[in-house]
């Protein structure tokens, strides 16, 4: 009896030392956080091209100004996706473009923006959940660049079917792709030209579980580099249903390729998805961003 008594303690220490070593690869103000008491700050419109917001949009601050991207469709399933901008000078205020949509020329959803060596760059689904590339010089008037060729490790072209929710990282000449295919794992495929994409490897570098809360949905939605580590917020869902409700989540890696998921995900639950990580020059903000962008702020997790 001794002896069994023995094991399940050592047992169960091993697992709240590794619970705890989990944590502590995250900021612990990024445990918890609390929603801004003016939510939701931006929503649709409600008429025209912008009936509803679709999906993840895009902030990204540049000195004292905060650049928003966004979808809007006229509310249907099948309306074309098209692009508004807004900027705003705290992050909470903001004021849309006068010609909005900025860009309506292809089916363009669930985007993200990077800016390197002085241009942008917009990955985004277009039809059929195909991601697809744009570029422009100013943010705001952009040229399509065409869908991103995506080859297995060997390099032959993936199969056939949906692969969005692109999330891009671009480090030392390399770009590193991440996009999730039917929501069925996240998957990392890298360039050097933005012309070829190769896998790092043919299976998920995501996977879903084990756990429930992300057991039958990930995506990511954007990778940051803090304090020597990388972080993804993705997305996930523990349902397949239609109506299925969705949660944003954290995962930690040293490489890219290797990630861990924060032991406490979701660390937002009730549909608020679509997260995005931004710092405000103080601290970091948790925005999500479907289907209408609302700010949470840190606060340390007890």
């Amino acid at each position: 009896m001794l002896d069994r008594r023995v094991t399940w303690a050592v047992v169960v220490w091993a697992g709240m030392l590794s619970a705890a070593w989990g944590q502590g690869e995250f900021p612990k103000e990024w445990g918890k956080w609390v929603a801004y008491g003016h939510n939701s700050v931006f929503k649709a419109k409600g008429e025209g091209w912008e009936v509803k917001l679709r999906e993840r949009g895009w902030i990204l601050k540049e000195a004292n100004v905060y650049r928003m991207w966004y979808n809007g469709y006229d509310g249907t399933r099948e309306g074309k996706k098209q692009v508004g901008y807004a900027l705003s000078s705290d992050g909470l205020h903001w004021t849309r473009h006068p010609e909005n949509p900025i860009f309506g020329q292809l089916w363009t959803e669930d985007m993200m923006v990077v800016k390197h060596d002085g241009t942008y760059y917009m990955f985004a689904e277009g039809e059929q959940d195909i991601a697809h590339l744009l570029t422009s010089k100013d943010g705001m008037r952009w040229q399509p660049a065409g869908p991103l060729d995506i080859r297995l490790a060997d390099g032959k072209p993936i199969p056939p079917g949906p692969r969005g929710t692109p999330a891009v990282w671009v480090e030392n000449g390399t770009w590193y792709l991440y996009y999730e295919r039917r929501d069925a794992g996240i998957w990392l495929a890298t360039s050097r030209d933005l012309k070829v994409w190769t896998n790092v490897q043919d299976k998920p570098v995501i996977a879903l579980g084990p756990d429930k809360y992300d057991q039958h949905a990930v995506a990511m939605n954007q990778i940051i580099k803090h304090e020597g580590k990388y972080y993804g917020v993705y997305h996930a869902s523990d349902s397949d249903q239609p109506g299925r409700l969705w949660t944003t989540n954290l995962a930690v890696s040293d490489d890219l390729i290797h990630w861990r998921k924060h032991p406490k995900n979701p660390i937002l639950g009730d549909n608020k998805s679509s997260g995005l990580l931004i710092h405000d020059g103080t601290q970091f903000r948790l925005y999500t961003m479907h289907d209408t962008v609302q700010v949470h702020f840190p606060t340390a997790d007890k």
